[in-house]
């Protein structure tokens, strides 16, 4: 069924299968109900996440959790510092047989695609998925291949300042929709972490709470939330704010603007809105544009990306 062809759902049936995905992800990755639903957000609105975390606190969790959860095929590829492109979007293999060379698809052809670590990797490796990301398809020994749809990255890096790491490249960084950091759990949560998850994890247990259609329905549901004039003008001024700020050397691109409205549609409908709240704009502001800035590094100690980005909004004036 085309997407054009999918009946779209309520607000109320979009919120209600949202909390029941959220809700199922939780499951695995308790005490993070916000980065959790702002995950979902991303794969809904046909975008990737990247979420930047040290090692240990779910970041590869919380990707499978959410491909689990919403039904669609998952493909997992560890990042290595010895990672070749062909190991991410495949090549042609030599058949011995009759001396052909058969197109083998790699682990990049899936509807979730989980980058483990992608910063270990080397450069070339990472520029392999710049293709995929940006226009969904893969060019192979001449031939240009459609990739699943839907179809997500969901990637997972560890401080750039870690041993063993590279930077990603600027072009790449901006095609994810949103960055996340988890952070420590709490006291109480990792408490409990004894008793739930010392012998077992409870990603072994989990399954899917979409049957047929549903996510698909879930999409075409954010497509429909309305963005009124007012506050497409408010997110296009926070966007054009980073390109004048002076400890900012270079604001975010047009694809921020962009990747705003995509997320503020998609987290205003798995809540049940049918459009876009100015509230929920300013909440999403931080994870979509943060990583797509540059600081000024000259002078004193520069300030952190999102504590850049949150000025900016301070000085903006909220449509009513």
């Amino acid at each position: 069924m085309s997407q054009s062809q999918v009946p779209a759902w309520s607000a109320k049936d979009s919120a209600h299968l949202a909390q029941a995905i959220v809700q199922n992800v939780e499951q695995v990755l308790e005490g993070k109900h916000q980065q959790v639903e702002l995950a979902l957000a991303a794969i809904v609105a046909g975008g990737h996440l990247l979420i930047e975390d040290v090692p240990g606190l779910g970041k590869t969790m919380l990707a499978r959790a959410l491909a689990v959860s919403v039904g669609l095929s998952f493909k997992r590829i560890q990042f290595t510092a010895d990672l070749m492109p062909s190991d991410i979007v495949g090549g042609p293999v030599y058949n011995p047989k009759d001396g052909s060379f058969v197109l083998r698809p790699g682990p990049v052809f899936a509807n979730i695609v989980l980058a483990d670590e992608i910063n270990r990797a080397n450069p070339r490796a990472q520029s392999a998925l710049l293709e995929c990301m940006e226009e969904g398809q893969i060019t192979l020994d001449g031939q240009t291949i459609p990739l699943p749809a839907p179809f997500a990255v969901l990637a997972t890096q560890n401080p750039i300042d870690m041993a063993g790491t590279y930077p990603l490249p600027e072009a790449q960084l901006d095609r994810f929709l949103i960055r996340l950091s988890l952070g420590y759990p709490d006291a109480a949560t990792e408490a409990g972490l004894i008793t739930t998850q010392q012998f077992s994890h409870p990603i072994s247990r989990l399954h899917s709470v979409c049957e047929s259609g549903q996510f698909a329905r879930l999409v075409a549901g954010a497509r429909e939330v309305t963005i009124t004039p007012e506050v497409a003008g408010f997110m296009a001024s926070i966007v054009a704010a980073t390109r004048k700020h002076p400890a900012i050397r270079f604001g975010a691109s047009p694809r921020g603007t962009l990747g705003l409205a995509r997320i503020a549609r998609a987290l205003s409908c798995i809540r049940g809105l049918s459009y876009v709240d100015p509230a929920v704009v300013r909440e999403v502001a931080v994870p979509v544009l943060a990583h797509r800035i540059i600081v000024q590094t000259q002078g004193a100690q520069p300030k952190p990306a999102a504590a850049l980005i949150q000025d900016i909004l301070l000085s903006q004036h909220t449509p009513q």
